[in-house]
């Protein structure tokens, strides 16, 4: 075959679309479409391979069923996202390393309900296996995702430890009637408490679905004088309806009366911190915010008002609860250099919640 026989058939062949044409650019627009029957609150597009979502892109309002977003990737970005869609219900809809240099339109739609099967005359009912074991089923949600207004309530902050997994202080949910989670990105989610140990103060949540990134837990030890940081919920509907960062050292590596499963910290905490998480410099877990001293009762007995003596459950007792409990913590070792508390806030945010507990 000659030379001007094959520029013959190449080019009939690109005509005809049977050669692939070249990708579009990787920084070109591209739409993401609700394809689902309810509104969405929340929308996450990351490169593949990243594990935290980021910010959500809906900051100007919903995402109504069938409308569209257009978003134009950064220069250099790549063609692999992760996108991540959250219902005002609370369920996620997520795509994993999507193409969006040739997939310029991606369709966001919910999966199809799966249907109990109904039970057979002469056949034992099915029953899910046990929590922990191949094939189980997750557990349902604890009542409906709408707080009762005229409930008794307390409140507390938790933070995430796994897919679905929180962690905070048994006192937070201890005599709960009902438990909901309220997330980063607004979402209120029904919760249980399927393990809770009442001399560690600690409490595992779990809800359905994504509650946002996991935190990792210091693996190396942790010394005096170190600085942390907190990040809660204190006095909710006093103070700020948002979360709220202090600063602070570890005065003691000991608690009250010498207990050695908890830290003494000089980061101010009000009620409502308990259950959130304090963190060195670097971001990693610590330890998990329980108390303040009492300081009306101490300057009864002493005629002196302590300053800033507050108390932590420490991190290697919250991982050890954790996976006796069938989570698995992840682990990260801390180095020397100390980042700025401000950027330890913005890292753990989309990581703490809301906890509120009806009684």
């Amino acid at each position: 075959m000659n030379r001007s026989m094959r520029l013959v058939i190449a080019a009939a062949l690109l005509a005809s679309g049977l050669v692939a044409a070249p990708a579009l650019a990787q920084n070109e627009p591209f739409r993401i479409v609700n394809r689902t029957p309810e509104v969405a609150v929340g929308l996450f597009a990351v490169r593949t391979g990243r594990t935290e979502w980021g910010s959500n892109l809906l900051n100007r309002g919903p995402l109504g069923p069938g409308q569209t977003f257009a978003l134009r990737p950064s220069e250099g970005a790549g063609c692999a996202f992760d996108l991540r869609l959250v219902l005002q219900a609370g369920q996620d809809v997520i795509q994993r390393n999507v193409d969006i240099c040739t997939n310029r339109t991606v369709v966001m739609a919910a999966p199809a309900p799966v249907l109990a099967m109904p039970s057979l005359p002469g056949l034992p009912d099915r029953k899910p296996a046990p929590e922990g074991v191949a094939g189980a089923l997750p557990p349902p949600p604890a009542g409906t995702a709408r707080p009762n207004p005229n409930a008794r309530v307390s409140t507390g902050t938790g933070f995430v430890v796994g897919n679905g997994a929180i962690l905070t202080n048994h006192h937070v949910i201890d005599g709960c009637q009902r438990v909901f989670v309220r997330t980063p990105d607004n979402r209120t989610l029904p919760a249980q408490v399927p393990a809770a140990d009442a001399r560690r103060d600690l409490a595992l949540v779990r809800v359905t679905g994504e509650a946002g990134p996991v935190l990792s837990f210091r693996s190396n030890p942790v010394r005096r004088g170190e600085s942390v940081v907190t990040y809660g919920f204190p006095l909710a509907g006093l103070l700020s309806s948002g979360p709220t960062l202090t600063t602070g050292e570890v005065s003691a590596l000991s608690g009250l009366g010498d207990n050695q499963q908890q830290f003494q910290i000089s980061a101010p905490v009000q009620q409502g911190n308990s259950g959130g998480p304090l963190l060195d410099r670097q971001g990693n877990v610590i330890g998990v915010v329980v108390s303040k001293l009492n300081a009306a009762r101490i300057a009864q007995r002493t005629g002196d008002i302590p300053q800033n003596v507050n108390f932590a459950v420490k991190g290697t007792e919250a991982v050890d609860f954790l996976r006796r409990n069938g989570v698995t913590p992840q682990m990260r070792e801390s180095a020397s250099v100390e980042r700025p508390a401000a950027e330890v806030g913005e890292q753990v945010h989309p990581s703490t919640v809301f906890i509120r507990c009806e009684k």
